[in-house]
């Protein structure tokens, strides 16, 4: 695996090398280190490496501090030490004192004396320890004081490792911390999945949270700031996830667009759709499709699920015209929010307007008096698209109203952008 983006971490491996473990096998230990360090950003302010031998006796064979003996120290040279470190363990090839060896981790390893830094949300205490036998002390109460200190525990049991033991030692959920391989010829196939446990993919921004991105071992979940709620795709925030809205799209289907962009039009649209909470209480949905002339292509509230909603989306033809966009607004707040046409007296109302080009008529009336009547205005532009349009037609504030994009491919990063804020205003007709 290549380099990737660890949030701080101190990590000490803790390995068994008991009279059990061959020299060989041993050899496999240390390979498996320098493997899984070598995926990892290792340096002073990211993941400081710490390696403590046991058996019968306990050795720190690598302090944490190692890492901060030069801060301007290059990453790959930090690293190139720590392996040539690795290197140079031999086997104790005494017992097995596994619950000394997570004392020593938990006194002496991971303290600050020895390198290691203050307890901090920011910093992940993570141990690895890797055993073949079984221990002839005590684990489960000195992994618990491990564990309350904020250390997270994996334990890689080898060959004819006592299982119970592990699933003592390591951290909940257990699916996640205990692994088991038959022999040390194939621990190496475990490198992977501990370079991803350290991977922060949210430093990496290889994510599509809307909001706030939380790192977990190789993965991440999505939250949201105060006062907005996760949707059910797991990555959106909504304002008020469940209160009513008429949401209309108001859609440019001239000439100019082409029928390949206007698939990727309605695939966009569905995109939206899917953040919304389509239901006969909260969100309706109307279409709009203009181009010299203005069609309704379904009015609010005639579909209240998602799939019947998406499908009508799917069926819109391709208009194929002009661009009379002040025509589309001005039909948009007399006819379509209109409560003879399926509008809800006193509900939040929405338009997301998409065009691809200049108006061919004036739009600043039309836009004005749907602001004017409370309506949350998004302007979406793609192509030649006009910006001093868009921003007269979005709401305030500006630039969380209006997107732009060069090329219809890059609409679905609008899609995911475009947060409906459902919480404010009202509208009255």
């Amino acid at each position: 695996a290549g380099l990737c983006k660890t949030r701080p971490t101190d990590l000490v491996f803790i390995i068994d090398s008991s009279r059990s473990v061959r020299p060989s096998e041993f050899e496999q230990v240390k390979i498996f280190l320098k493997n899984v360090t070598n995926g990892l950003d290792v340096g002073h302010n990211t993941t400081r490496v710490g390696v403590v031998n046991y058996a019968s006796r306990v050795k720190n064979e690598v302090e944490i501090s190692s890492q901060q003996l030069d801060k301007s120290c290059l990453t790959h040279r930090t690293k190139s030490a720590l392996v040539k470190a690795v290197s140079k363990i031999e086997p104790l090839s005494t017992g097995t004192m596994t619950g000394l060896a997570i004392q020593f981790a938990l006194n002496v390893a991971f303290s600050e004396a020895e390198g290691a830094r203050a307890k901090s949300p920011d910093v992940s205490k993570v141990a690895i320890i890797v055993t073949d036998g079984r221990p002839q002390d005590n684990v489960k109460e000195v992994a618990q004081r491990a564990r309350d200190a904020g250390i997270e525990i994996f334990a890689i049991g080898v060959g004819r490792v006592d299982m119970t033991t592990l699933k003592q030692m390591a951290s909940e959920p257990l699916d996640d911390h205990v692994d088991y391989v038959e022999s040390y010829s194939v621990i190496e196939k475990l490198t992977k999945k501990f370079q991803e446990a350290f991977c922060d993919l949210c430093a990496t921004g290889d994510h599509d949270c809307q909001q706030v991105c939380i790192s977990t071992p190789g993965s991440y979940k999505c939250a949201c700031k105060d006062g907005f709620t996760l949707m059910d795709d797991g990555r959106t925030c909504s304002a008020c996830g469940n209160a009513a809205i008429d949401t209309v799209f108001v859609i440019d289907g001239s000439k100019s667009v082409r029928p390949e962009n206007f698939e990727l039009v309605k695939k966009w649209i569905n995109q939206i759709i899917d953040k919304l909470d389509v239901s006969d209480k909260n969100a309706h949905v109307g279409l709009v499709q203009y181009s010299s002339t203005v069609r309704t292509e379904f009015p609010l509230g005639r579909y209240n699920n998602k799939k019947d909603l998406k499908e009508a989306v799917k069926k819109m033809d391709y208009m194929e015209r002009g661009t009379m966009t002040g025509m589309a607004l001005r039909h948009m707040v007399d006819s379509v929010f209109n409560i003879a046409q399926g509008a809800r007296p006193g509900v939040q109302k929405v338009a997301i307007v998409f065009t691809d080009g200049r108006s061919q008529d004036y739009i600043g009336d039309a836009a004005k008096k749907a602001k004017e009547l409370g309506l949350k205005m998004y302007a979406v532009g793609v192509g030649n698209a006009l910006e001093s349009e868009l921003k007269q037609i979005a709401s305030e504030p500006i630039g969380e109203h209006y997107f732009y994009t060069a090329d219809f491919k890059a609409m679905s990063q609008i899609a995911k952008k475009l947060q409906i804020n459902v919480c404010n205003g009202s509208y009255q007709k």
